[in-house]
């Protein structure tokens, strides 16, 4: 059957959906985990055995491919448990049917469903019917797995270094190849060719006669470009991409990947007028790979999804998204935080995001990556890092390594929210001969950085009491600027009918349309980079500066046109949006401005 929901879930830190297919699949809900943490990943696969009364069997670090096996054995233990869920809802039994209303009562346009349930379980001598039925009309969400792509750390086993297929994203991708799992892989955080061709390794990535792919591919991207040249790369070995993700680049959650101040309404208009051009673009491209490798080539054409995520917060932008740029699906990550029956977040950091206002949600520089990262003000994570800056003792320690991708010489590279690392940089910055302002400046720049694989897992760890014996850790959370509207705990039913439009859970006021906050955090941002501009801008600089002031005044002018042709169709979130885009595009001759007047080189 076809998709009935509109909406996924995406890969929110390496905890917070690392239960949710086990929460929602059943009810026809697709979502994404990450598989970065594999410690993080044997800790909840204990926990679920235990809870679930099945034998739990340890994978040591002292096994050889450990990574690889952890995280087989927990997406297969995630996919029996949720076949089995699944199973028992689809039984036909009386005990089933509460939870079968309640996976119809999510659906969008669900009253014909409704109404056809309710007239199979007044008559309920027709069990066979009622079964056959449900067969044609339930499917189980997907179980996606995440891997970023640049998390792909080189590992060593009894001291002896490995080969690359043992890189830690290497071997996430083994460990997902290997599992039952019937779903989609995401890369995100860009293009890595090595592990790319590493797929080629794996049959379940490629197609049957029929054109179905066991596991498929998905690439998260910021534009089409990006699409097109890894769509292509891929297509030349053989593996198909099954879908796009498009994701705004700074108003989204975790890292943040500014584009050169492309916007998502262009990008999207983009992908829409050469939809049909990729698709045959790359299945040329895919059936003379496969002809090469003597590999079956489908009878029909693949398919490509397009799907969307990154500040959508209103039924009336999902709707937006989904019918004016012709979407398979709309990401709603964020807001989903405070959904306890969707994610997993302790209590204290639940009680800070609801009280989260736009000044608490803000575009920081913590993250290990020197990727900009979105950080929630106060987190207990940034608490517990400020005690250590003040005790004398910046820096964590590295248990895990996930982030040590910094090179040292003669030694094994080291994350810079390390302790190591952070004591050696601030003895070199003692020898050197600097200002108090200048020592200052590069001091907080060192002791800034926090220990995300930690932060970001403990969550998980302190809601499933996973380590009871560990100290409790401070937790690291990055939601998207979407959040600072809203503003309560909401039920996964409160959540899925304010995506429908069935009710409105946002109470504030002051939301401006996505396209709108988007916009604003590209203005903030170039004004950002003009600022770091001391003395005369290199030509790299000058370049950057002025593709970035160029898309962004495209971007307006696409939006004010955009607005003239859908305002009529989608009043809500467009009503202020012409003054809005007027205040925008004033800020944005101010900004082209101070570009004019910066020195040539």
């Amino acid at each position: 059957m076809s998709k009935k929901h509109t909406f996924h879930i995406p890969v929110m830190g390496t905890g917070f959906t690392l239960d949710t297919p086990l929460k929602v699949a059943h009810l026809g809900i697709d979502s994404v985990v990450s598989i970065v943490d594999d410690v993080l990943i044997e800790k909840m696969r204990r926990m679920l055995c235990s809870q679930f009364d099945l034998t739990y069997s340890t994978i040591s670090e002292k096994m050889e491919d450990f990574r690889a096996k952890r995280i087989t054995s927990y997406l297969n233990l995630l996919n029996d448990l949720v076949t089995a869920r699944f199973n028992d809802l689809k039984n036909g039994s009386r005990d089933s049917l509460k939870e079968i209303r309640k996976y119809l009562d999510l659906l969008p346009n669900n009253e014909e469903l409704i109404a056809q349930f309710k007239t199979l379980t007044n008559n309920f001598d027709s069990l066979a019917d009622l079964r056959i039925w449900l067969d044609r009309n339930l499917a189980p969400g997907s179980i996606d797995v995440n891997i970023m792509t640049k998390l792909d750390k080189p590992n060593h086993f009894k001291g002896q270094p490995l080969g690359h297929e043992h890189n830690d994203a290497h071997a996430a991708l083994r460990g997902y190849a290997k599992s039952e799992l019937e779903s989609s892989v995401v890369f995100s955080a860009g293009m890595n060719p090595r592990l790319y061709t590493y797929l080629e390794k794996f049959d379940d990535f490629f197609p049957d006669s029929n054109g179905k792919i066991k596991k498929k591919v998905i690439l998260k991207v910021s534009d089409y470009r990006s699409a097109l040249i890894q769509g292509k790369f891929l297509a030349k070995k053989g593996i198909w991409v099954s879908e796009f993700r498009i994701e705004s680049g700074l108003n989204c959650g975790g890292h943040a990947f500014a584009t050169e101040g492309s916007l998502m309404g262009p990008i999207l208009e983009e992908f829409v007028g050469n939809r049909k051009e990729l698709a045959e673009t790359l299945e040329s491209l895919l059936i003379d790979a496969l002809r090469d490798k003597n590999r079956t080539i489908p009878e029909k054409s693949p398919k490509i999804r397009i799907t969307a995520q990154g500040g959508v917060g209103t039924a009336e932008e999902h709707r937006l998204l989904i019918e004016r740029y012709e979407l398979d699906s709309v990401g709603w990550g964020s807001p989903f935080l405070l959904v306890p029956e969707a994610t997993t977040v302790d209590q204290e950091t639940l009680d800070k995001l609801v009280s989260a206002d736009e000044k608490d949600l803000y575009l920081s520089n913590i993250s290990p990556l020197g990727v900009p990262f979105n950080n929630l003000k106060d987190n207990s994570k940034d608490m517990e890092k400020l005690e250590k800056i003040q005790a004398g003792r910046p820096g964590s320690p590295c248990p895990k390594e996930y982030l040590a991708l910094h090179a040292q010489p003669e030694s094994r590279s080291l994350c810079t929210a390390s302790r190591q690392y952070q004591r050696n940089k601030i003895k070199l910055l003692d020898r050197d001969e600097l200002s108090e302002e200048e020592f200052n400046r590069n001091y907080n720049g060192i002791v800034e950085k926090a220990c995300l694989c930690m932060g970001l897992g403990e969550a998980s760890m302190q809601v499933y009491d996973l380590d009871p014996s560990a100290d409790k850790k401070g937790v690291a959370i990055c939601p998207g600027p979407n959040m600072a509207y809203f503003s309560s705990i909401m039920s996964l039913r409160e959540m899925a009918d304010h995506i429908y439009g069935r009710i409105n859970v946002i109470a504030k006021k002051n939301r401006p349309q996505m396209f709108v906050k988007e916009l604003q955090l590209y203005l903030s941002y170039l004004s950002s980079k003009i600022d770091e501009i001391q003395g005369v801008p290199s030509k790299k600089q000058q370049k950057y500066l002025n593709a970035f002031s160029k898309n962004l005044q495209d971007g307006i002018d696409y939006y004010r046109s955009f607005t003239e042709q859908v305002k009529d169709i989608y009043k809500e979130g467009f009503e202020r949006i012409e003054e809005e885009l007027s205040l925008q595009n004033a800020d944005m001759n101010k900004l082209q401005e101070r570009l004019a007047l910066l020195p040539l080189s």
